[in-house]
């Protein structure tokens, strides 16, 4: 009888959990000033974090040096890991050529005194549901350093630790505590909202516009029952009606 040998690896594509920075200039001097104060906002919140340089979105006659783009990033603690861009523009440096969705129509309107859509969270492989459509439920409180995704809407019956983190394509409902980061809305949709009975966020996002534990809550939301949504260009928090 002939013994299968067993298998050593797996290779087959998959989803990257990184950020992505969409530059809209080339004027390299104003985009790094600008993303200074971003970092200095929330000073080692991106520390460690991947991030993904999306060049889809610079103007056709902009020339922006991107490798020096990468180098000042790693140099603030992040990690480039790649490009994407259209066909003519994947020459322009020596970072990886990557793969993902085109970007949202309208997008380069999107802007936020509460943080900024330039900085979009790609969606985490981890716990993903079927479809757009779909619903990922998860009955157990979600810890340091977990994270779900789901294409749709994602229900967590539990509390939110800091360092969790929740990424939808549709709404996030938390029934508990949400201590962590929670992401709606992460391919463009802009009707989405996060719920939760207790807020308490690192981060809370509606379509990569985002606001950070940085800027305190106002008294009416902070640690209650609130909804977070996006109000034109800036997030709105309300308290949940009957609670």
């Amino acid at each position: 009888m002939t013994q299968r040998k067993p298998t050593l690896f797996d290779l087959r594509s998959g989803a990257i959990d990184t950020l992505l920075l969409s530059p809209r200039t080339g004027d390299a001097p104003a985009l790094r000033e600008a993303l200074q104060r971003h970092l200095d906002a929330s000073p080692d919140f991106f520390r460690d974090e991947a991030v993904a340089i999306d060049l889809r979105r610079l103007p056709e006659q902009a020339a922006l040096d991107v490798d020096a783009l990468a180098d000042w990033l790693a140099e603030r603690g992040l990690r480039p890991l790649g490009v994407l861009a259209g066909e003519d523009q994947a020459h322009v440096t020596r970072l990886p050529l990557l793969h993902g969705p085109q970007p949202r129509a309208g997008a380069d309107a999107q802007a936020s005194p509460a943080g900024s859509a330039a900085t979009e969270p790609a969606p985490a492989p981890a716990a993903a549901a079927a479809s757009a459509n779909s619903t990922l439920l998860v009955d157990r409180p979600l810890r340091s350093g977990q994270r779900v995704y789901s294409a749709g809407d994602v229900i967590v019956l539990d509390a939110v630790s800091h360092g969790a983190e929740i990424i939808a394509g549709g709404n996030i409902h938390v029934y508990a505590a949400l201590r962590g980061r929670a992401l709606a809305g992460a391919h463009g949709d802009t009707s989405a909202r996060i719920f939760c009975s207790r807020l308490e966020p690192e981060l809370v996002a509606i379509a990569g516009v985002y606001r950070t534990a940085e800027q305190a809550l106002p008294a009416e939301v902070a640690g209650r029952s609130a909804q977070v949504m996006l109000d034109g260009d800036h997030l709105r928090i309300e308290p949940l009606r009957g609670r």
